[in-house]
């Protein structure tokens, strides 16, 4: 099926003066003759309210005095929820187009009243009390003809107003003077904007980074460069080309990374498993061989190699063994078989006792008899005598 064209919105695309933009947006501007509000570009273009806010405050300038807007009537109104338009609300309270004062009214109840501000930036008024009407802010000039009143009834021609009283040029009729006549005001509508100088557009904002990012990391040096250090890894640079054609590397870049490569070998890293660390696994293309080389060196540089010292393994301190005690076969610790420390107190025990063993080993108990009673032998032990 073809595309359709809208003839009406080609026509109206032809009616637009001046060159069409080749990109972005196309105006076509039809003049209001009713039903429209004027909505200052500080609310639609504003820099720091959300589209929701600036959507909510121009449909809040639109309506008309006395309308409900609070959150539960946007939340009926439009689709979004209550959470949303409250969180616009505040972003407008936030900026200074919306007001929600406590007020006290006469019976005493205590009620929030709703203000909306089309200019946050603009003198403000007098203060509303009450639900009464706010005064104009300035005398309104009657623009309609003001009636002529009998000549029976006029006193004296109408005075000029005293110069301290007039706030503008034009002179406005004092109407205490004409008895039985009362001017007939204009309705009470809301100041003509103040036009504000229009100033630079806003600066686009771009979203700030995730994370920041690191600064590079210093190459590695040795602790002393010898000339012979120095020598050999220039020559390991430069040979790097004959294992792998994409690490052709300047003068200057070798001289840039012999450091590194000195660090290495003075690790006693061999130069085959350096050679094979920075060669392995290369990208294609490579574009810049020489950070290639230098992100390696940097990043993949190995820890010193441990000595012959560091490697033995540690010596532990001596565990006194368990022995079991003769006496009451307990466990306790030491070097030699015996008896622990609660029997020696108990029974006397101590070193001398070998010297008064049997000869089966064992110990003969204090005032005790001969093992062998008949053969006629007196015991060793010594007798208590009363």
């Amino acid at each position: 099926m073809d595309t359709q064209h809208d003839i009406a919105l080609t026509r109206a695309l032809a009616e637009v003066p001046g060159p069409l933009p080749t990109s972005g947006v196309i105006h076509v501007v039809i003049p209001h003759t009713g039903r429209f509000t004027i909505v200052g570009n500080h609310l639609a273009q504003h820099a720091e309210l959300s589209l929701t806010a600036i959507g909510i405050g121009v449909h809040i300038q639109s309506l008309p005095a006395g309308s409900k807007v609070g959150i539960k009537a946007l939340a009926v109104r439009f689709p979004e929820g209550e959470t949303k338009i409250a969180s616009a609300l505040r972003e407008l309270e936030n900026h200074g187009y919306l007001h929600r004062p406590r007020m006290r009214l006469a019976n005493g109840w205590v009620v929030t009243r709703t203000v909306f501000r089309n200019q946050p930036g603009a003198v403000v008024g007098p203060t509303v009390r009450g639900t009464a009407p706010a005064p104009a802010p300035a005398p309104t000039v009657v623009r309609e003809p003001t009636a002529v009143p009998e000549p029976g009834h006029v006193r004296e021609p109408t005075p000029v107003p005293e110069p301290d009283r007039v706030r503008e040029p034009t002179p406005v009729p004092e109407p205490g003077h004409v008895p039985g006549l009362t001017p007939v005001p204009e309705p009470i509508t809301a100041p003509e904007p103040i036009p504000l100088p229009e100033g630079p557009h806003a600066p686009a904002r771009l979203p700030a980074r995730t994370a920041p990012k690191q600064p590079r990391r210093p190459l590695p040096h040795p602790r002393a460069l010898s000339p012979e250090l120095r020598q050999t890894a220039s020559t390991f640079l430069a040979d790097l080309r004959r294992h792998a054609e994409e690490l052709v590397l300047s003068e200057e870049a070798v001289e840039e990374l012999v450091p590194g490569v000195a660090a290495w070998l003075e690790r006693d890293t061999t130069t085959d498993t350096l050679r094979h660390t920075l060669t392995a696994d290369l990208p294609k293309p490579l574009k810049h061989p020489a950070r290639l080389l230098r992100h390696r060196l940097t990043a993949l540089l190995p820890p010193p190699l441990p000595g012959i010292h560091d490697l033995a393994p540690s010596r532990r301190a001596p565990v006194t063994p368990f022995q079991t005690c003769d006496g009451c076969e307990r466990a306790f610790r030491s070097h030699h078989p015996g008896h622990c420390r609660d029997c020696r107190a108990q029974y006397g025990v101590t070193v001398r006792r070998h010297s008064r063993t049997a000869s089966s080993g064992f110990p003969r108990p204090q005032g005790s008899p001969s093992a062998n009673p008949s053969s006629g032998t007196r015991s060793s032990s010594p007798v208590r005598r009363g």
